[in-house]
């Protein structure tokens, strides 16, 4: 896709995600005005809704303006919003989110959180100048999303770009996808926080894990770099599919000091054909506002 540039992004955008929603007023690519306040997983989509649109209120939005909803979960091809980690969100099961929108501040365009975040970082962060571009991020969970040629893969199902889903051959634990073994279930946030506690470490989250690492820990360090490997197996695979020739990777693990680094030591250990050139998601929390509103921006041509 050829004239998507950052500074035409005029408008709204929010990001709706399993502990914050943040909503941002953007001029010329630049977030202006953001407001943040936290997420209730337990609560209905309803009252997600509700905090999505006094949010936009008060951030001057009018109806008819340029906005774009980044969520977490699917957004399948009606519209309509369905959780897929049981963990986040768990009351969101095929609400029509962008019908019911619409109906509220006029139109929109509703996406995946990871799938807004990857397709900004591809146009206007570390993904430019790639042709087959994959953005993940390893946070509380493992998402992502992946930009081919400059335009977001997407499936009617809203499933497309969900890697964190993908089996790992490391993988000992359930998922909150329903799925066993997964990446997810083996490198994200929760997933370190849940290696350290079996290993007699209770109460040790992922910044824990993070910090008894740098004081040379040897366990602290064997947990993180079991998820640098899980995650540097999935880009391998993905390279292996996609022909990759770039990924960002972004998320409170993903640039956590180190954790790039550990990625690409295992990458390294991969034959030279499946190693792809590893970056740092350069737009931090902005990311996925901007990919929101850049794909608001695509959709209403």
């Amino acid at each position: 896709m050829q004239g998507l540039a950052r500074l035409s992004l005029d408008g709204f955008a929010v990001d709706l995600g399993g502990t914050k929603i943040a909503a941002a007023r953007i001029e010329r690519g630049t977030v202006k005005e953001r407001l943040q306040t936290a997420t209730d997983g337990k609560a209905g989509p309803e009252v997600q809704l509700a905090t999505i649109e006094g949010l936009l209120q008060r951030l001057g939005h009018a109806a008819g303006a340029a906005l774009g909803v980044a969520v977490a979960g699917r957004i399948d091809g009606e519209g309509s919003w369905h959780a897929v980690n049981r963990g986040i969100l768990e009351a969101v099961q095929g609400f029509p989110l962008a019908k019911a929108l619409e109906g509220i501040v006029g139109p929109v365009t509703c996406c995946n959180d990871a799938a807004a975040a990857a397709f900004a970082e591809a146009h206007f962060g570390a993904g430019r100048g790639s042709r087959h571009f994959a953005y993940l991020t390893v946070s509380t969970g493992v998402g992502g999303g992946i930009v081919l040629d400059g335009r977001l893969v997407q499936s009617r199902n809203g499933l497309a770009g969900h890697v964190g889903f993908v089996r790992s051959p490391f993988g000992q634990r359930p998922c909150g996808s329903g799925r066993h073994g997964t990446v997810e279930s083996t490198a994200a946030g929760r997933a370190i926080a849940a290696e350290a506690e079996a290993q007699g470490h209770a109460g040790a989250d992922a910044r824990a894990v993070f910090a008894a690492a740098a004081r040379g820990e040897a366990w602290a360090e064997t947990i993180i770099a079991g998820s640098a490997r899980a995650v540097a197996t999935l880009i391998a695979d993905l390279a292996t599919i996609l022909g990759l020739d770039r990924v960002a990777i972004g998320g409170s693990v993903g640039l956590a000091e180190g954790y790039l680094e550990r990625v690409r030591t295992a990458l390294a250990q991969e034959p030279e054909l499946f190693r792809v050139e590893l970056a740092p998601a350069e737009l931090g929390h902005d990311s996925a506002l901007l990919g929101a509103l850049a794909l608001r921006h695509m959709a209403a041509g």
